[in-house]
């Protein structure tokens, strides 16, 4: 489990191909060691990957072709700044939500609006994930845990409007957004569990 508070940005370094996967190695911008152990767990931009090998200043994760496809992991590039944040321990604070690192979707950045303490940021949600948004709910883009200030429903999805904070622009990758760039979606999980659990009272209600 993770917060959705970023503690790092790292870099990719390299993209490797193995067979049946990818190997992607992050470089930190600090000769200090972020992995603690082999196998442990890291979001990359919200994704939940194992630690396969690591030193001072790099970590490397094998990313199986299915993460690839799901999430922006697979139109990163070298150079491309990705936000890190290791696991929860017992005990730890929940600063921001409760967050899986298991990616929901993708959704694209449409546009950045300036304001005197940020910017405003509109962002598109595929129609599959709108059900899960609401105006002051929890969400996670890229590892980073939001508030969504407004919502747009529209034919193909909803347009939901998000405000960051100096603090979350000059912490996290979002200091190098520019519109159309893809963003790994984790909607709320409480949601998740509470459309699970009421479907099938809903369908017994819509068969008497």
């Amino acid at each position: 489990m993770f917060t959705g508070l970023v503690e790092r940005i790292g870099r990719i370094a390299a993209i490797r191909d193995n067979e049946g996967f990818k190997v992607l190695r992050v470089e930190l911008a600090k000769a200090e060691p972020y992995a603690t152990q082999l196998g442990e767990s890291i979001a990359i931009n919200g994704c939940c990957l194992t630690v396969t090998a690591f030193d001072q200043t790099s970590m490397e994760f094998d990313v199986s072709f299915e993460s690839l496809d799901k999430t922006n992991l697979g139109s990163l590039k070298v150079g491309s700044p990705v936000n890190l944040e290791r696991a929860m321990r017992m005990g730890d604070r929940l600063g921001g939500h409760m967050v899986s690192g298991h990616v929901d979707g993708r959704g694209v950045l449409e546009s950045i609006e300036a304001l005197e303490g940020g910017w405003n940021v509109f962002v598109n949600i595929p129609r599959g994930l709108s059900g899960y948004v609401i105006p002051k709910g929890s969400i996670t883009l890229d590892g980073v845990s939001l508030t969504i200030n407004g919502i747009e429903d529209r034919d193909e999805g909803s347009r939901i409007r998000l405000t960051l904070i100096p603090v979350t622009i000059a912490h996290t990758s979002f200091s190098e957004l520019k519109a159309g760039w893809p963003l790994n979606i984790e909607v709320d999980l409480v949601g998740k569990y509470l459309e699970r659990f009421a479907s099938p009272y809903v369908q017994q209600g819509l068969q008497k």
